[in-house]
């Protein structure tokens, strides 16, 4: 019985005869979260930018959480290069947009005054737009508003289309959507397994403001009378002050990942399950919503989880809907830090590992994730986030416990043979070299970026509030430096339309908001005209 590495050597052989490189390279796309920050450093309270268009309508730039959450969303492209081009610009544009305002460099936010200093994000009147800002003030009132905004990078993944006859008929089986599924799912499951890996990498928010604290984090320590941290941590925003479903789980919910039927009742069980907790909050309170229903979850997205199968929507359409319709077209990785070193929070060393992670987990073997296994994957999370960089660190897997170097080791020599045939025909062999520069850092916890993070600190006798202040001005400046942007007309003219597509939703909606809801839930505003990305 060969080793694991040999099966997948074999099996990249076997595909590289009969499809160009090419074909095995990803379809990449990226979300990136940034807050807008006033100048004197708190969190901006001004609406969203009208010359970045409507945040309900836009293709590209929307926000998250908050109203001064952006979120600036690539389509997907066959490399990776493209995809940072198009962020590129769609940040240029946004920086130049925002007036005395700063895009923050870093996931953790600056200085916060409490959870009445976030203002929640506002989509319009339309009731497409009004359902959306409700379900984020449900959040507020479920889990805090702090944790909300926190900024990340998702990492949107599928394969070439022109993979998939070929590694069905070298496995025997035919092509179809329950072949891609399955496929899919596996490769999900390898991401939580090996999932820990990520914040290792590329964690960078080992310490936080201590304005976002409010009390909470009584494992940090002092870093300075402004700022805490963990000497240790690589990802504080995947730790325990981050976002995450510890209040979910303590309501029953936890996704099945072991098929796509599985993950998609479990979803649907938590969004039509009405929860003790949430119901005491109240739904209409005097007239007004504080949540869009009292179920464990209030849509399928408030479930949190480090990678989700994904599906575009059709208007008005629920994602596990859309799941089961028409399958996975692509997987989201969520658990990118922000990395401040770098003016777009990443870089194309880093995302041409993550898409070689991503293909040698679709491609190895994949078993069915136990519930102890399932336990194992958030304990690993939370241990990398909190201790990554403690020498000889232990992690759990089936076989026992195990260093999180000699796991890192394996995990990388796995992916060799992935690189090696990602690299042909390009020059520089740049799978090859990013493998190898994270295989350094699996040896030097020194080189990850969290460490580099906390040595410049405390060189330059920083806390985390001037820290990430230099490096946004910093960012700022070069931003704005690079007018005029190559996409320039067109992104002003997807502004335009966007704002005026927003007017015409608000023109058109033909029921009360309470009547919107219902026919939502029960899946009878599908296909009507609306928000082009309605539930993100």
């Amino acid at each position: 019985m060969g080793t694991p590495e040999n099966d997948l050597q074999q099996l990249m052989l076997r595909l590289g005869e009969r499809l160009p490189p090419t074909a095995l390279r990803g379809r990449i796309g990226l979300e990136k979260e940034t807050l807008r920050v006033r100048a004197a450093g708190s969190i901006a309270q001004t609406p969203h930018p009208a010359g970045l268009g409507s945040a309900l309508t836009h293709p590209y730039i929307t926000t998250d959480y908050s109203e001064a959450l952006l979120e600036l969303v690539t389509p997907p492209f066959d490399d990776v290069r493209e995809t940072l081009g198009f962020l590129q610009d769609l940040q240029a544009f946004a920086a130049a947009r925002v007036g005395d305002e700063i895009l923050w460099a870093t996931s953790m936010p600056c200085a916060v005054s409490g959870e009445d200093s976030i203002p929640v994000a506002q989509y319009g009147h339309s009731n497409a737009g009004r359902m959306k800002t409700v379900y984020r003030i449900g959040l507020g009132h479920r889990y805090g508003r702090l944790m909300q905004v926190i900024a990340g990078v998702h990492f949107n993944y599928s394969p070439q289309p022109a993979l998939w006859p070929i590694l069905a008929d070298l496995r025997g089986e035919t092509d179809d959507r329950d072949f891609r599924d399955r496929c899919m799912m596996g490769m999900i499951r390898n991401l939580l397994r090996f999932g820990w890996l990520v914040p290792y990498l590329f964690g960078a928010s080992p310490a936080v403001c201590n304005t976002f604290l409010d009390g909470r984090g009584a494992r940090l320590e002092d870093f300075d009378d402004d700022s805490s941290y963990l000497p240790l941590a690589t990802s504080l925003r995947m730790g325990d002050i981050g976002y995450n479903n510890r209040k979910e789980a303590d309501t029953g919910i936890k996704a099945n990942y072991n098929s796509l039927a599985e993950y998609v009742d479990s979803l649907r069980c938590a969004i039509t399950t009405e929860s003790p907790e949430w119901a005491r909050i109240g739904v209409k309170v005097n007239g007004e919503y504080r949540q869009l229903n009292a179920n464990i979850l209030q849509i399928e997205n408030e479930y949190y989880s480090s990678v989700r199968p994904k599906q575009p929507l059709e208007r008005f359409e629920k994602p596990t809907d859309a799941l089961e319709s028409r399958g996975i077209a692509y997987v989201e990785l969520r658990s990118v830090d922000v990395n401040a070193q770098h003016p777009l929070g990443v870089d194309e060393s880093q995302l041409r590992f993550l898409e070689a992670f991503c293909l040698t987990a679709l491609l190895i073997p994949s078993a069915p994730l136990s519930e102890s296994a399932m336990a194992d994957i958030d304990a690993n999370l939370l241990a990398v986030a909190h201790y990554g960089r403690k020498p000889g660190l232990m992690l759990r897997c089936e076989r026992g416990p195990a260093a999180l170097q000699d796991l890192g080791r394996e995990i990388l020599t796995l992916m060799r043979p992935v690189a090696a045939m990602l690299d042909q025909g390009l020059p520089g062999d740049p799978y090859r070299r990013s493998l190898s520069e994270q295989w350094g850092k699996v040896e030097q916890a020194a080189l990850t970026p969290s460490a580099r993070m906390l040595e410049d600190m405390m060189a330059r006798e920083e806390g985390f509030y001037r820290y990430a202040r230099r490096l946004s001005d910093q960012h700022r400046e070069a931003f704005r430096s690079n007018c005029p942007l190559p996409r320039e007309a067109e992104l002003v003219e997807l502004a335009q339309h966007s704002l005026t597509e927003q007017a015409a939703m608000e023109a058109s909606d033909r029921y009360d908001f309470d009547s919107f809801l219902q026919r939502y839930f029960d899946g009878s505003l599908v296909g009507m005209s609306g928000a082009r990305s309605f539930i993100r």
